[in-house]
């Protein structure tokens, strides 16, 4: 596809009844269902199709081998007066009602019921902008799915109606739920809590489904913006969020200013909402400038992995539901598989990793494709075909991790506030009713609002009253104590045990809240004090290579800009992790972005390398490293994974 390249070119993009017109050079095309064309950013305002102007797509393809950069870690050049003076000149901005960062459900849902809401009103010019840093929406979704369509039923209630020409075709019915302890080769059927029952839930693909969101919230009127990375909250001088401003695109990664060079945007808004996901980059922001978990406990975390399979129709049962624990993981590691038969002959299959693992030999990429050879998923498997890979970091803290999710001038909804309900498995529906429960109180708290009207910052009050009499807060109450459980010396046995008592007898309303005992990077021990896991080598047909399993994703990084994943001293880092962890980084990343290579001019023998562009934008980094000292930040706009299916 062509790719708009122009350098400072003026751009109209439409997006249902608004506008906006801005300075920049875009590689991407704003997300609208319309077949109005877009001006075209090259040729003076020529007239052309709406898809030339879009991200270009990830350059190789499933089964391709990706080639990993060798290049050394570069430090920044010094950059003389001109081109600061270009790296600090003034952005374009736009004004907007309500910006909301992240196209995910939550985003979606909040964009499309502050829209309802506005329209129902007869404020048709209330205008709610959403960015996505993907490419295109859904293109960075990675999710089981089962989704309980509680919420969306309020939000969209013909959203399967036969009667709606634009309903949601692809879903299947749960039909079956199966749930099953693992041993090296048996599958012990154990009794599933009563949350996991999938009675009335649906079996999809939430990339398919985001992108179908996305179609419902223009038709609203809502302006999407995919491709829009969101680097830095803006502030009023009195501290308040005003806002958020777009990455700088065209900077080598020496740090000076390419030909390409572009300034980011700013959006004002007067409310900003969050929606970033889990570990969101600007969460971390106004978290730490809030003090938002004050009364909170720490957040802990998962890895989940996840493939898309083709497989033999005469193996397929359509409908059917899988859920595992206990093998392969070890008994002090959180976690368990899925499997779940959708669409024509398709499986998705997967595993979830706590993040909370002492062992720093465990590598989760490799658990999950040790799992797919036990005889409960390998039966299925054998003779079809992976389709898709991707992997993404998931909220595990439950109840008790729960920061506060408004703050001057926005709040935090879905997932980055940590709205999943680990033992019923899902998140979708929370995180989309945290979004809708935000809309209503921005619209309550915009009513008679005025930039002049001296009363300060907005603050979403209702929003936090909203949530603890909501459903999110009864379900995630009751099963508060779950995940916790798993803590204790007897790990998952007793977490298993613990579990059954709270499920079957105390019901949820036991009369004590267990504690996180501690962060994810914390729990993390040194090598030598535990036992080194030898994996075994895949076998090309139902395990794969990791760098077979990257190239499934799409994911495309522009080599010559700055790294997004930021560590201040690559020597420093290596000093500090590699005699005591030996190399845990290359472990715990699902797509082969950090190892040590061996060079005989340093002293330990090895050098830490960077290989951000196979990046899949997962977060695990961020969250598990011991001496939290990688930054996740977003790279250019469009960039990252492109997933399909998952």
């Amino acid at each position: 596809m062509a790719v708009a390249t122009t350098r400072l070119a003026q751009a109209r993009l439409c997006s249902g009844s608004s506008s906006l017109t801005f300075t920049h050079s875009i590689h991407i095309r704003p997300f609208c269902t319309s077949q109005t064309p877009y001006r075209n950013l090259t040729t003076g305002g020529q007239r052309v199709p709406r898809h030339t102007i879009a991200r270009s797509p990830a350059t190789f393809h499933a089964g391709q081998r990706r080639s990993i950069t060798s290049s050394r870690h570069r430090r920044f050049a010094t950059v003389n007066d001109e081109d600061f003076a270009l790296l600090q000149s003034e952005r374009e901005s736009d004004q907007v009602d309500v910006c909301i960062v992240g196209g995910g459900p939550a985003g979606l849902s909040a964009a499309i019921r502050l829209k309802q809401l506005a329209n129902e009103a007869g404020n048709e010019d209330f205008r709610v902008l959403l960015l996505e840093k993907a490419g295109e929406l859904g293109d960075h979704i990675v999710s089981g799915n089962v989704v309980e369509p509680s919420a969306l039923n309020e939000l969209l209630p013909d959203w399967n109606s036969e009667d709606n020409p634009n309903r949601f075709e692809h879903y299947t019915p749960a039909t079956k739920d199966k749930m099953r302890f693992l041993t090296k080769n048996r599958a012990i059927p154990i009794p599933a809590p009563p949350q996991m029952n999938n009675h009335g839930n649906y079996i999809i693909s939430l990339n398919q489904f985001t992108k179908w969101l996305g179609e419902r919230a223009e038709e609203v009127g809502v302006e999407v913006y995919p491709g829009f990375a969101a680097s830095e909250v803006l502030y009023t001088p009195e501290g308040s969020v005003k806002g958020i401003a777009t990455n700088d695109l065209g900077i080598a990664r020496s740090g000076k200013p390419k030909e390409s060079f572009e300034r980011g945007m700013e959006f004002l808004a007067k409310v900003t909402l969050l929606a970033e996901g889990c570990h969101g980059s600007l969460t971390k922001q106004v978290i730490k400038k809030f003090d938002l978990r004050r009364d909170s406990q720490p957040q802990t975390y998962g890895l989940g992995l996840k493939e898309v399979w083709e497989i033999d129709p005469e193996k397929f049962d359509k409908g059917l539901v899988v859920h595992s624990m206990g093998y392969p993981l070890s008994k002090d590691t959180y976690g368990g598989g899925w499997m779940y038969h959708f669409g024509e002959n398709l499986v998705s299959i997967g595993l979830v990793v706590g993040l909370d693992y002492p062992n720093p030999w465990t590598n989760p990429y490799m658990e999950f494709q040790k799992m797919k050879h036990h005889p409960l998923f390998s039966e299925y498997l054998e003779g079809g075909k992976c389709i898709t890979y991707g992997a993404r970091a998931l909220n595990e803290g439950g109840f008790q991790s729960i920061p506060k999710c408004a703050f001057p001038g926005g709040a935090l909804i879905g997932d980055t506030a940590g709205f999943l309900n680990v033992p019923k498995i899902k998140g979708t529906h929370t995180a989309m009713r945290s979004g809708m429960l935000a809309a209503e109180a921005t619209h309550e708290a915009l009513k008679g609002h005025t930039e002049d009207a001296g009363a300060g910052a907005v603050f979403l009050y209702d929003y936090e009253d909203k949530l603890r009499s909501s459903s999110i807060w009864t379900e995630l109450k009751q099963v508060r104590n779950i995940r916790p459980s798993f803590h204790g010396p007897l790990g998952i046995y007793g977490g298993i045990m613990y579990s059954g008592l709270e499920a079957f007898v105390f019901r949820g309303k036991s009369p004590w809240t267990l504690n996180h005992s501690s962060t994810d990077h914390a729990a993390t021990r040194t090598a030598d004090s535990m036992p080194k896991i030898e994996y075994p080598k895949p076998d090309g047909k139902i395990s794969f290579d990791i760098l077979t399993s990257v190239s499934r994703t799409g994911t495309n990084h522009e080599e010559d800009q700055p790294s997004h994943l930021q560590v201040k001293d690559w020597e420093r880092h290596a000093q500090s992790m590699w005699p005591r962890f030996k190399g845990i980084e290359n472990r715990f990343c699902p797509a082969a972005v950090y190892e040590y290579v061996e060079d005989e001019g340093k002293d330990m023998g090895v050098r830490f390398q960077i290989n951000a562009q196979n990046c899949i934008h997962c977060k695990t980094c961020d969250i598990k490293v011991p001496d939290q000292d990688i930054n996740w930040a977003c790279p250019q706009g469009g960039e990252g994974p492109k997933y399909q299916f998952t």
